[in-house]
C-alpha cells in the first residue's frame, strides 16, 4: 500500500473522550501525545506491540493495561461497570437475594504509577437490586467520611491509594431485602523497591581456588525481585556456569573456585517484577591474597532449598542447590524411593530442579549431591504439593415450609483436606440449640422466618479459601383456595367413586377438617381423607347426597370450600340388534336405547371399531336418526364389505357414561343349488376348530343365517411345514448356537408338536439329532468341550407331532463360537487434543481367540478408582475414539478392552493423559485499525495467559459480511494484522488468542465499512482504538511528505 512507504507522525489528542473522564476522577491528565513511525514495506503498524505506550483507561472503555508497561502489570482499571450481561438478566417479576457476577481480585498497585488510583471490582445481581459495602481486613469502611473512596456501581475506587492506610484484605458484601452475601478476600499490595544503603562495603580476600561467597543484602521490596550481578561495570554481568552460581533465593552471588581472572568489583542488581525499576548495590571489590594457593577440599553445600518445599498443583517449582569445592563440585538430583518426574529439567549447569506443572504423585523426598574428586555431601528436602479448595457440591437456592427441617450439604476437595464455615447474611453462623453443623452439612430443625436469609458455606485450607451461596426462603402465608377448587356441584350415579379436591396453598402445611351439613363427618370404609385432604367416597348411595364443606387451618388464618354432591341413578343402555350378518348391498337400522334419570340430558355418540362416525364424510352410507329425548338409531345403507366391524353407542349424562357394542359380519355368498341340503368344505387346515353357517337366497332377497354349527375340528396330520430361517447366534466358547423362526399353530397339525435339531462337522457322515419338545421353542445350544472355535457344522430343523415326523429345513453352515475375546488391546496410546479432548488408539491382536465387536474404553481421574471410571463404547473395527466433555488440566487413567455377545474380554494396561490447560479467558485487547479502501490493518495488544490457562501460540483473525454465518480465518504469530475485504458491504471482524486448550475468548466485534478496493484520496485517514468494552476512540492520522525508505 502507498502509505506504507511514507514516514508518517502519529498525534493521539484524547481531549475530546477522556477529558469526560478526566472530569469524573480528578488527578488524571486530560490528555496525551506520542509519535507513530512505520517502516518501509511492513505489512503491519509493529509499534502496536510497543511496550512503552501509555495504556489509557476509562470507565466507559474498560480495562487497558499491559504487562510491559511499568506501574500496570498486576494494576486494572474498572472493566466493563456499566455493563450488565444478558445472561444475568431475570424476569422482573421473580424476586431473589443478590448473586456474585463480579467478585474483587487481588491487586498489587505501584507506588511509582501514574493511574493515582486503584479499582477493586463488585457487581451482583438480585431483584430487588442489591446495595453494596466493603471492607478492610474485616471492618466495614465509611466510604461518606473519605473523600478517597467512591462507588461505581458496586466497585470501590481509591484515589491517591497509600500502603499505611489502604494495604489490606478487602471484601465486598451486598445486600438487598433477602439478605447478605459476601464476597472472596482480595488482597491490594503495594509494589516498591528501595535504595541499597550507600555505605562502602568491604572488600572480600581469598586465596585462589578457594570459595567465597559474595552478600547482596537487597533493599525493602514489595513483591518478588530478581537478581543479578554486575562485573567490574554496568552492562558486564556475570555469567552463571559450573562455577558461578547466583541464588534467586538468597540474591548472593556464589563462586565455588575463585580464579585470578574472577578478580574485580562486583555490584549486586535487583529488579522488581511488577514495576521493572532496578536498583544497583555499592561494588564489593574482591582480591586474591598473596599467602599461597588454597588445596584441593570436599564440596560444602552453601545454598539449598528448604528442608520442606511446598507448592500448587499445576505451578513450576524450582529448587537450588550449589557447593563450593576444589575441584569445582558437580550437583546431581534424584528423587528418593522414586525417579526423578519425566518432565523435570536441570538448569544453571544443575545448580536448581525446574518442575513444571507439578501435580500431586511429584510430591516426596528429594536429594541434592555435590561430588568432586575429594568428597561428597548431601542434602535432602521434602517437596509437598498442596492443592486449593475446589467444589464437589455446592449449595441451592431452597424454600421451605415454616417447621421444616432444612439440610443443606457443601463438598470440597483439597489437599489438605479442607474445613468448613457457614456465614448467614455475610456474619459467622454458630451452632445453636436448633443449628447444627458437622463435615460441611447444615442443619435447622423447625425452621421460621428468622431463619429466612443468605447462606454462605465457606470450604478453607491453610492454601486459601471458596466461597458457595445459597438462599433460604421461609414460606409463610394462610390458606388460600385455587379458583377450581372453590364452590361446586358435583353430580354422580349409584356405585360410584368420588373425590372431592380441597388442597388448598399454606405454609406452614394446613390442618384438614371436613363437614357434612352442620356436622363433622365422621370417616368409615367407604368415606376416606387423603393424606392431601382431600375426601374420597366409595360405592355412592342416596345417603351421601348434601353440602361438604373442607376448612384448612394453620397459625397465619384459615379458609373453607363448598361442594354440594347429588346422586343418581345409574344410567342403562339396550343396542339393538346385538350381532348382524349382512350381505354386500343390504341396510339395516341400530337401535339405541338410554334408560336414566329424568332429571339428566343425554348425549348419543355412535362409534365404528372405536372411532367417531364422521356422518357427513361417510358417501350417504350413514344416518343418525333422533326418535325421542331418551333413544337415537344409526342408519346404515347398501352396506359394502368396509363396513363391516363393531360399532358402539355411548350415552353420556352429567353423571356417568355407559357404552354397548354390536357386531356386524358382511359377507359375499358362495351360491348352492337350491335343492342341495349338504355341501363339503375342502382345503382346510389339520388340526383346526371351525364353524358353519348356511344362508337361503332367491330373486327376493336374502334371509337370515342359520345358527352356527357346533365346533367340528379337523383331524390331525404329520407336520408339512418346516421352520424357516435356521442360522447361528452368538455364544461362550466350545457353543453351538442354533436358532430358527417357530412354526404357528395353524401349522402343527397336532398335537405333542416339537422339533428335532441335526447337525454334524463339516465334512463328516452321521448327524447328531436332539429333540426340542416344545412348539414355542426358537433356539438350541449344544455344548461340547472338545469343538474348537468357529468350526463349521452343516445344520438343519426338522418338526414332528402325535402323528409322525414333518421335513427338515433346508442345511445351512454355521460355526461354533468363538467366546469372548481372549486377548487385551495392545500399544495404547492417549493424546491430548485439547482442554476437553484426548484421543485414544490401541492395536487388536487379530489372531487370538473371540473375534471382537467392538472396544469399551475405561477412563477415571487421578484421584479416583478405577471402579468409578466411566466407559464408551466403538463398534466394529475402530481402533481409536476422541473422549469428549473432559476436565480442564486433569490427569486421566484408560484403559481399553474388547468386548462381543459372549462378553468382555481382558483390559490393556492403563496409560495416563492429561487434558490440555484451559484456553486464555483474556481477549485481545486495545485493538486498533486503519483502513485504507479495501484493506484494513489490525493491531492489538499481547494476550497474557493465567497460571492455569494455556499458552499462547499464535492469533486467529475471523472476519465475515454482516448477515452472514461463515467467517474466513487468517492465522498469524504476531500481533497484527493486514485484512482484505473483497465485497462492498459492513464486515464483522474479531480477534482471538489460539492456545494448546482451544481458541481464547474472542475480542469484541469490529464492523468496517467496505467499499470494494477504493483508496482514501484525501490527505487524512482514520486510526480507530477500540478497547475491551467496545467503546471506540477516533485518532487524527496526519500523513506528512514521502522520504526514503528506513
Amino acid at each position: 500500500m502507498m502509505w506504507l512507504s511514507w514516514k508518517l507522525f502519529l498525534f493521539l489528542s484524547l481531549t475530546g473522550c477522556l477529558s469526560e473522564y478526566s472530569e469524573a476522577v480528578p488527578g488524571l491528565p486530560t490528555s496525551y501525545a506520542a509519535i507513530l513511525r512505520i517502516k518501509s514495506g511492513s505489512s503491519s503498524l509493529t509499534s502496536f506491540n510497543s511496550k512503552s505506550r501509555p495504556r489509557l483507561s476509562s470507565p466507559s472503555l474498560g480495562s487497558v493495561s499491559s504487562p510491559g508497561w511499568r506501574g500496570a502489570s498486576h494494576y486494572h482499571s474498572p472493566t466493563n461497570l456499566y455493563h450488565f450481561s444478558e445472561a444475568f438478566k431475570h424476569d422482573e417479576s421473580v424476586d431473589y437475594g443478590p448473586v456474585f457476577v463480579q467478585e474483587p481480585d487481588d491487586v498489587i498497585f505501584p507506588t511509582d504509577s501514574e493511574e493515582k488510583k486503584v479499582s477493586l471490582n463488585c457487581q451482583a445481581r438480585g431483584n430487588p437490586t442489591p446495595t453494596y459495602r466493603w471492607l478492610r481486613n474485616g471492618t466495614e469502611i465509611d466510604i461518606e467520611s473519605d473523600y478517597r473512596f467512591s462507588l461505581i456501581e458496586g466497585s470501590l475506587i481509591i484515589n491517591n491509594p497509600s500502603e499505611m492506610k489502604d494495604s489490606g484484605q478487602y471484601q465486598c458484601l451486598t445486600t438487598n431485602v433477602f439478605g447478605s452475601i459476601l464476597s472472596r478476600e482480595a488482597v491490594l499490595q503495594f509494589a516498591y523497591l528501595g535504595n541499597f544503603s550507600g555505605r562502602t562495603r568491604s572488600a572480600v580476600s581469598v586465596r585462589e581456588g578457594q570459595g567465597v561467597v559474595l552478600m547482596c543484602s537487597p533493599p525493602l521490596h514489595s513483591p518478588e525481585i530478581i537478581y543479578s550481578w554486575v562485573f567490574n561495570e554496568f552492562p558486564s554481568f556475570v555469567a552463571e556456569d559450573s562455577r558461578r552460581f547466583i541464588s534467586q533465593e538468597t540474591g548472593n552471588l556464589y563462586i565455588s573456585k575463585v580464579q585470578t581472572s574472577d578478580v574485580g568489583s562486583y555490584i549486586c542488581l535487583v529488579k522488581n517484577t511488577v514495576t521493572n525499576a532496578r536498583v544497583l548495590s555499592p561494588p564489593t571489590p574482591l582480591t586474591l591474597r598473596n599467602d599461597g594457593v588454597m588445596g584441593e577440599y570436599e564440596p560444602k553445600i552453601e545454598v539449598h532449598f528448604p528442608y520442606t518445599v511446598t507448592a500448587a498443583r499445576g505451578t513450576t517449582v524450582k529448587m537450588e542447590c550449589f557447593a563450593l569445592g576444589n575441584p569445582v563440585p558437580t550437583i546431581s538430583w534424584r528423587k528418593v524411593n522414586g525417579h526423578n518426574p519425566s518432565k523435570a529439567r536441570l538448569r544453571k549447569s544443575q545448580a536448581v530442579l525446574e518442575i513444571p506443572n507439578v501435580q500431586l504423585e511429584d510430591a516426596g523426598m528429594y536429594e541434592c549431591k555435590a561430588e568432586n574428586s575429594r568428597g561428597r555431601n548431601v542434602f535432602r528436602g521434602q517437596l509437598q504439593v498442596y492443592t486449593y479448595p475446589h467444589w464437589v457440591e455446592k449449595l441451592n437456592d431452597t424454600q421451605l415450609d415454616s417447621g421444616d427441617q432444612l439440610r443443606w450439604e457443601c463438598k470440597a476437595t483439597g489437599k489438605p483436606r479442607p474445613t468448613y464455615r457457614w456465614l448467614k447474611n455475610g456474619v459467622p453462623l454458630w451452632p445453636q440449640s436448633r443449628i447444627e453443623m458437622v463435615n460441611g452439612v447444615l442443619m435447622i430443625n423447625s425452621v421460621n422466618l428468622s431463619d429466612a436469609g443468605m447462606y454462605q458455606c465457606l470450604a478453607e485450607n491453610k492454601y486459601g479459601t471458596i466461597y458457595a451461596s445459597g438462599e433460604l426462603k421461609i414460606l409463610a402465608s394462610a390458606p388460600i383456595f385455587p379458583i377450581n377448587q372453590r364452590r361446586k356441584t358435583i353430580i354422580i350415579t349409584k356405585g360410584q367413586e368420588v373425590v372431592i379436591e380441597c388442597n388448598p396453598q399454606a405454609s406452614p402445611k394446613p390442618t384438614i377438617t371436613w363437614k357434612k351439613g352442620d356436622k363433622a363427618l365422621r370417616e368409615s370404609k367407604r368415606i376416606t381423607i387423603l393424606p392431601h385432604g382431600s375426601l374420597r367416597i366409595v360405592n355412592a348411595s342416596k345417603s351421601d347426597e348434601g353440602r361438604y364443606l373442607c376448612q384448612g387451618v394453620n397459625v397465619f388464618g384459615s379458609a373453607e370450600i363448598v361442594a354440594s354432591v347429588s346422586v343418581k341413578e345409574p344410567t342403562r343402555i339396550e343396542l339393538t340388534p346385538k350381532k348382524i350378518e349382512l350381505t354386500v348391498g343390504e341396510s339395516i337400522v341400530l337401535s339405541c336405547k338410554a334408560l336414566h334419570d329424568s332429571t339428566l340430558d343425554v348425549t348419543f355418540y355412535w362409534t365404528l371399531n372405536g372411532h367417531p362416525i364422521d356422518f357427513e364424510k361417510e358417501g350417504g352410507h350413514f344416518e343418525s336418526i333422533k326418535a325421542q329425548a331418551s333413544s337415537a338409531d344409526l342408519m346404515i345403507r347398501n352396506i359394502l364389505l368396509m363396513h363391516a366391524g363393531r360399532y358402539g353407542c355411548r350415552v353420556q349424562t352429567a353423571a356417568d357414561t355407559v357404552s354397548d357394542e354390536t357386531e356386524l359380519l358382511v359377507r359375499v355368498p358362495d351360491v348352492i343349488s337350491g335343492d342341495m341340503e349338504s355341501a363339503m368344505a375342502v382345503e382346510l387346515n389339520p388340526w383346526v376348530e371351525y364353524e358353519f353357517r348356511v344362508v337361503a337366497t332367491n330373486k327376493i332377497g336374502t334371509g337370515d343365517p342359520s345358527a352356527p354349527s357346533r365346533m367340528i375340528r379337523t383331524n390331525e396330520a404329520v407336520p408339512k411345514t418346516p421352520p424357516a430361517n435356521v442360522s447361528g447366534r452368538s455364544g461362550r466358547r466350545h457353543e453351538l448356537v442354533i436358532a430358527w423362526e417357530p412354526v404357528s399353530e395353524e401349522f402343527q397339525n397336532g398335537e405333542g408338536f416339537g422339533y428335532i435339531v441335526a447337525f454334524r462337522p463339516n465334512g463328516t457322515r452321521g448327524w447328531k439329532e436332539k429333540m426340542v419338545t416344545s412348539s414355542e421353542a426358537s433356539k438350541f445350544i449344544y455344548r461340547d468341550e472338545s469343538v474348537p472355535p468357529l468350526t463349521p457344522f452343516e445344520v438343519k430343523v426338522g418338526v414332528y407331532n402325535n402323528k409322525g415326523d414333518g421335513p427338515f429345513s433346508p442345511i445351512v453352515v454355521i460355526c461354533s463360537a468363538e467366546g469372548e475375546p481372549t486377548a487385551a488391546p495392545i500399544d495404547v496410546k492417549a493424546t491430548s487434543l485439547s482442554v476437553s479432548e484426548i484421543l485414544v488408539a490401541w492395536k487388536h491382536i487379530k489372531e487370538s481367540l473371540g473375534r471382537p465387536q467392538g472396544f469399551e474404553v475405561g477412563y477415571w481421574k487421578d484421584m479416583e478408582q478405577e471402579e468409578a471410571a466411566e466407559k464408551v463404547k466403538t463398534e466394529g473395527n475402530e481402533s481409536s475414539i476422541l473422549l469428549t466433555g473432559l476436565e480442564g488440566n486433569t490427569l486421566y487413567h484408560l484403559t481399553v478392552r474388547a468386548y462381543n455377545a459372549a462378553g468382555y474380554g481382558p483390559p490393556s494396561t492403563a496409560v495416563r493423559a492429561a487434558t490440555k490447560k484451559s484456553p486464555p479467558s483474556q481477549a485481545p485487547s486495545n485493538i486498533m485499525w486503519i483502513q485504507d479502501g479495501s484493506h484494513v490493518s489490525l493491531g492489538w495488544e499481547p494476550v497474557r495467559p493465567l497460571a492455569n490457562e494455556s499458552d499462547v501460540m499464535g492469533y486467529k483473525v475471523l472476519f465475515r459480511q454482516e448477515g452472514q454465518s461463515n467467517s474466513q480465518v487468517i492465522e498469524t504469530q504476531k500481533t497484527s494484522a493486514v485484512v482484505l475485504l473483497p465485497d462492498v458491504g459492513v464486515y464483522i471482524i474479531e480477534v482471538c488468542a489460539v492456545s494448546e486448550g482451544g481458541d481464547g475468548t474472542a475480542s469484541p466485534q469490529i464492523r468496517v465499512p467496505s467499499f470494494s478496493g477504493g483508496k482514501v484520496t484525501s490527505a487524512q485517514s482514520t486510526l480507530h482504538v477500540l478497547s475491551t468494552s467496545s467503546s471506540s476512540v477516533t485518532f487524527l492520522l496526519a500523513l506528512m511528505v514521502p522520504s526514503t525508505s528506513w
